[in-house]
């Protein structure tokens, strides 16, 4: 009997052990080793129309910040002034990716809120977002006209990454 109560205990402390060793061994987790990548090439739905964008019409622009959010992520919200902010500079332009959510609400997001988005798309499904190296939302990667990534952002946005952002767009 005092086996099996240890054991009850004992394996899941061993999953919880061998789950926390693995992301500390697996390499691609850390988002240094993203900077300097182009990023994967993919096709989006828009959110709002019956269009499509793709990557490779992102090296346009200059530089790129493809912004993951949704209506229901609370740190969404604190992150979007200064995405508003970062809109009136004509130095970046912003992707929004809306990620498993309905459609509705998230343009009574933007509605309330305001776009500062050139285009938004609809990843219902997260494969695009799984796909760019996404874990959770907020998210946002920078890239240059190159596709390569400068910098992942991992969290909503404040005001030390609107100030970096600003200054790497210079």
């Amino acid at each position: 009997m005092k086996i099996k109560i240890a054991l009850s205990f004992a394996i899941p402390l061993l999953i919880l052990l061998v789950f926390f060793l693995s992301l500390n061994s697996n390499k691609n987790y850390s988002t240094k080793n993203l900077v300097g990548n182009k990023i994967e090439i993919f096709t989006i739905n828009g959110l709002n129309k019956n269009v499509k964008t793709s990557s490779s019409e992102l090296s346009s622009n200059n530089y790129t910040l493809i912004n993951f959010w949704a209506s229901w992520c609370s740190p969404c919200r604190l992150e979007h002034k200064f995405l508003i902010l970062l809109k009136s500079s004509s130095k970046i332009k912003i992707l929004g990716i809306n990620f498993k959510d309905k459609k509705n609400n998230a343009l009574a997001f933007l509605n309330e809120l305001g776009n500062p988005y050139y285009f938004s798309g609809s990843d219902i499904d997260g494969r695009i977002s799984v796909k760019l190296g996404v874990y959770g939302i907020p998210e946002s990667i920078l890239i240059d006209k190159d596709l390569k990534i400068i910098k992942k952002f991992i969290g909503p946005i404040n005001n030390k990454d609107y100030r970096e952002i600003l200054k790497i767009i210079r």
